[in-house]
């Protein structure tokens, strides 16, 4: 089933226990701080039905049943690029990035439906629990997201040395399920359906089983659970000025399970840190690309902002000038470029799709995180002064101060005030706003840190190839080929 906008908004009218600001939440469809995503997310399942768009994000399945394009599992190249069409078509309906719509999200359970094998080697009870929930996600087109981050409390000591809530953990097991204690952060969690939930600690030690060692799918409409804010940004000043604050920030949650039972049929390991630490390495396999081709697309945000400013005040055949574009296009194009060739070297992933090269992949993620805030400072510095010092809208409105500013602002007779006041503040909220900010950091960490997303490169990066190929260059006698003294 195809949703509509209207059923995705009935779906989180459930009774959800939501608060922001200090205030709590009766309708988050209705609310001001949560309706500009909730309009969002509903535009894009009724695009699905819009005869304009339909083609682009709509699949048939391997079953032959019409599912979401981003959440139909890649069987072929072609998957990926279609996958590629529909992201891109959602952002040029919104004017700029929103993260957390799902299509980067079930990646996540594809990379369970590679590893049922391995799990089941594990432990025998929950594999046969994955296909079922990807088939529910495609059959009932939920918005379905992934929680992964926990408060942690002092990360100096082991969990069970401080107040064990600070990971989210096991407290029991019933006939019905498991019973969880915990919290966990989850951009979006207060207006989505339900969240694939794992662990972030990495170090187990020796422990063979753990309680903190748990994943599993979480119902948002499950009683004992609730969804504490962060503050929007939207409402902080008019749409004129902060454009994309208005309409695109998404709402970050702390999700508080109190006692929360998730039914067996939910659980997807329990207790197992093999089963953990075997889901952490291979979590972004798939979700890694979607995530990059957002950063793609702030890439083009950037370069777009900063050759418009430059063509309104005529420096854009600078030398100088060209050369920083040239950066910010270099830049651009790296992340384009390892998205291509992760696609058209895609590898067979173990349970028979098609997986991006893993090598490719992450290296990609790593440069578009990792050079994200140089190219902003290239961009903030292309824009110039002006995008931190222009007066809002309302004053290039008001007949007292309308003149001054339309005479000041008006470049030529091809760009007039009011045209550059927008491109200003499209710019000043895309770099500098709050956020601008928030955008940078939820980049940086969003799928992992900066060395975990290193070590995901070194996991992954054909390290012997390299050394075999000065081994044999060199007439190493002990290691002609790197592999054998890897393998030894």
């Amino acid at each position: 089933m195809l949703r509509t906008g209207a059923q995705y908004r009935d779906s989180i009218r459930d009774g959800r226990r939501v608060w922001i600001n200090g205030e709590r939440v009766n309708d988050v469809a209705a609310h001001p701080a949560f309706r500009p995503l909730v309009d969002i997310r509903a535009r894009i399942y009724d695009m699905q039905h819009d005869a304009a768009t339909r083609e682009v994000m709509v699949a048939t399945d391997a079953t032959g049943r019409e599912v979401a394009t981003g959440l139909a599992l890649p069987y072929a190249k072609a998957d990926w690029y279609a996958k590629r069409r529909a992201v891109d078509t959602m952002m040029d309906a919104f004017g700029g990035v929103v993260s957390r719509l799902g299509d980067e999200t079930i990646g996540e359970m594809w990379s369970l439906h590679d590893g049922a094998g391995v799990l089941t080697s594990i432990d025998t009870h929950f594999a046969g629990n994955i296909q079922p929930h990807i088939d529910r996600i495609l059959d009932q087109d939920l918005f379905h997201v992934s929680a992964n981050t926990d408060p942690k409390g002092d990360r100096s000591k082991r969990p069970q040395e401080q107040d064990p809530d600070m990971l989210l953990h096991v407290v029991r097991e019933t006939d019905a399920g498991i019973i969880v204690r915990g919290a966990k952060y989850e951009t979006a969690a207060a207006y989505a359906n339900q969240a694939f939930v794992k662990p972030t600690i990495a170090n187990w030690g020796d422990a063979k089983l753990s309680e903190y060692a748990v994943g599993f799918i979480s119902n948002f409409s499950a009683p004992n659970m609730k969804f504490i804010c962060r503050a929007g940004f939207a409402g902080r000043g008019s749409v004129e000025d902060y454009p994309l604050s208005n309409r695109l920030d998404e709402i970050d949650t702390l999700v508080i399970y109190d006692d929360v039972l998730v039914p067996w049929e939910n659980v997807l390991f329990n207790r197992h840190t093999a089963a953990a630490a075997f889901i952490r390495s291979t979590l972004h396999r798939y979700a890694a690309f979607p995530f990059l081709q957002r950063i793609l697309r702030f890439a083009d945000l950037l370069i777009g902002a900063a050759l418009l400013n430059v063509r309104q005040t005529g420096l854009d055949k600078q030398p100088a000038v060209q050369d920083k574009l040239v950066q910010l296009a270099r830049y651009r194009e790296g992340i384009d470029a390892h998205l291509i060739a992760a696609i058209e070297t895609a590898q067979e992933s173990p349970g028979g799709l098609c997986m991006p090269n893993q090598s490719l992949l992450y290296t990609g993620r790593l440069l578009g995180c990792g050079e994200m805030h140089n190219a902003i400072h290239l961009a903030r510095e292309l824009c110039g002064g002006q995008i931190c010092v222009t007066p809002s809208a309302a004053d290039f409105a008001n007949p007292e101060t309308e003149a001054w500013l339309n005479k000041f602002y008006s470049v030529n007779e091809n760009w007039q005030a009011e045209d550059r006041r927008k491109l200003l503040a499209y710019a000043r909220d895309l770099m500098n706003s709050d956020y601008g900010g928030h955008r940078l950091t939820f980049h940086l960490f969003a799928q992992s840190p900066p060395y975990a997303q290193a070590g995901a490169v070194y996991r992954n990066f054909d390290w012997e190839r390299s050394a075999g190929i000065v081994a044999r260059a060199a007439g190493l006698s002990e290691a002609v080929d790197g592999r054998k003294e890897a393998a030894a």
